[in-house]
């Protein structure tokens, strides 16, 4: 079986490996590979074992073999390429990726804190409109980071207008940081949850 993992989160992508793979695999870097090394690779067994684990390093970035991939796709052997990148504009690409799992590890993005405070202020006054624009940034942050964004617009609100609102505010901001911290329950909903009350 071949797996692509691509992206800037090599943390993530070696904990995926090493569950996928063990702790003892074989590991190839690709940049000065050639054609006639494909077979061995995606074929060949060792002289101790016939079902092998393989990591390939950058596969794709070399344009002499990345085309020739889609010759291998029924390899018995482990195989996951670890990319840094993957072009998928290129035509390899569109006849692999409905074949094999492309699993992509993206580090979490900052969101812009502008951003934040704008979610934040809607919510006040329309929390599912709030939470509509949470759910376009969600795959590129991160739910407890995000709430302490959310905790020091609160302390601002506070420091301006020390009222029963903006007291319990900060109070469910709390409780959340705590639920965010000890329960199983998916964090984004927790935050989504806490933008609903917020109106």
């Amino acid at each position: 079986m071949i797996r692509i993992f691509t992206g800037d989160d090599r943390v993530r992508a070696g904990q995926e490996i090493k569950k996928l793979l063990g702790e003892s695999y074989e590991v190839i870097d690709c940049a000065d590979l050639t054609i006639k090394d494909l077979t061995p690779i995606f074929k060949g067994a060792t002289l101790f074992d016939s079902h092998r684990k393989i990591l390939l390093r950058d596969f794709t970035t070399n344009s002499s073999i990345f085309p020739e991939l889609p010759k291998f796709l029924d390899t018995k052997h482990d195989v996951i390429l670890l990319e840094t990148k993957l072009d998928k504009r290129t035509a390899t690409y569109k006849e692999i990726k409905d074949k094999i799992e492309i699993k992509e590890f993206k580090l979490p993005q900052r969101v812009d804190f502008r951003e934040v405070y704008n979610i934040f202020n809607v919510a006040k006054k329309d929390g599912k409109k709030a939470v509509e624009m949470l759910k376009k940034i969600e795959s590129d942050e991160d739910p407890i980071r995000f709430t302490g964004l959310l905790v020091s617009q609160a302390l601002k609100d506070y420091q301006k207008n020390q009222g029963t609102k903006e007291k319990q505010v900060l109070g469910d901001l709390s409780k959340l940081d705590i639920r965010l911290k000890s329960t199983k329950i998916a964090p984004w909903l927790l935050v989504e949850s806490f933008l609903l009350k917020l109106s």
